[in-house]
């Protein structure tokens, strides 16, 4: 139960409350201006959860009721926002969209639940950062659609139950393990997007690109798919970069010559890999002798924070297969011996 002052002069009704951070998601908006889909029809990739997410769509608009609550989890870059905004076009409905870190004080929250109509999205971005107040708010929200709060001080201490329209709330989170037993359970659909293959991001580039207006042949979008790292965030931004390039070094039209060179102009090879990720894997391999070496350790050799290397670095090394956690530390995998021709370690060294 929430417990709010009159000092904090919470006001029920619809406000301009200039602490809510949230937007409401017009879907007036011309399409060549956003690379956003609107559709499922224009969403590239993660066909099973398209597939799924399509039923339950399609029961709801049948029962005429809200969607179930929704946890998408898994890397950033994957589409998570994307496809809130997808379904909230598919089920004809507003969404509002916020992130945990904005919502500091219960009145945050409070006002944003307190401004949804029947049907409404909200979408809470890195969710598994919620506060303990906040996180409580939600519980009878997500399952009774009420606000259960007290108001006044002392002998004045009232409690009241505020019943709110119901919505669907969309939860994303890089860390589904972060989050609470009790907020992860009031989720009824959870799912996790899934890096993407090289076919599928040359299919997203491809249509970036004719949302641009960049010229670029199927050759040109292989070669930066290959080394977009499996994410669309990264394929898109790097879609922009070259564009650049070619603007510039070549005729304005991207193939895979003018692709690969502007690339290696922002030093990323074939991989995926920039040069932190390979001053990493150089530090186990030179200093270390290809590990096991300890992730407090890396992070002081590379003059980086443990966060950044678990969160940013770590997870597509592993996924690629570069590194191996062990009982002991990190170590260099057979994989990327062979990849980087390393050969001056002992690959059959005991973990224990």
């Amino acid at each position: 139960m929430a417990i709010i002052s009159d000092d904090e002069n919470i006001k029920f009704e619809k406000t301009k409350n200039e602490d809510i951070t949230s937007e409401e998601t017009s879907y007036d908006m011309s399409f060549e201006t956003n690379i956003r889909p609107k559709h499922f029809d224009e969403y590239i990739g993660q066909s099973a959860l398209k597939a799924t997410l399509k039923i339950s769509i399609e029961a709801a608009k049948k029962r005429e009721l809200p969607l179930d609550h929704i946890l998408f989890y898994g890397p950033p870059g994957l589409g998570k926002t994307t496809i809130a905004s997808v379904i909230a076009n598919e089920m004809n409905t507003n969404i509002k969209i916020t992130s945990a870190p904005a919502l500091e004080r219960p009145r945050d929250i409070i006002g944003i639940l307190m401004t949804l109509k029947p049907g409404d999205i909200l979408f809470i971005d890195e969710i598994h950062r919620l506060n303990k107040i906040s996180e409580e708010i939600l519980y009878p929200a997500m399952e009774d659609f009420y606000l259960d709060m007290t108001t006044g001080k002392a002998q004045t201490l009232k409690s009241i139950r505020i019943p709110i329209p119901k919505f669907t709330l969309i939860g994303a989170t890089t860390k589904a393990g972060a989050l609470s037993s009790p907020l992860r359970d009031r989720f009824g659909i959870i799912h996790r997007l899934e890096f993407y293959n090289d076919e599928e991001l040359t299919q997203v580039i491809q249509r970036t690109a004719k949302i641009l207006d960049i010229k670029i042949n199927v050759k040109g979008a292989q070669a930066i798919a290959k080394r977009s790292r499996g994410t669309p965030r990264i394929a898109n931004r790097l879609v922009k970069r070259t564009r650049d390039y070619a603007i510039v070094k070549s005729n304005g039209i991207i193939d895979e010559k003018t692709a690969n060179d502007a690339l290696d102009t922002l030093q990323i090879d074939k991989y995926g890999l920039d040069n932190t990720d390979r001053a990493l894997l150089n530090i186990i391999a030179d200093k270390y002798q290809g590990g096991p070496v300890g992730i407090e350790t890396l992070a002081t050799a590379l003059g980086e924070d443990v966060k950044t290397i678990e969160d940013v670095y770590e997870p597509f090394l592993v996924q690629k297969g570069f590194i191996q956690r062990t009982p002991r530390g990190r170590k260099l995998s057979p994989y990327a011996c062979k990849c980087f021709n390393i050969s001056n370690i002992d690959l059959q060294q005991s973990l224990f």
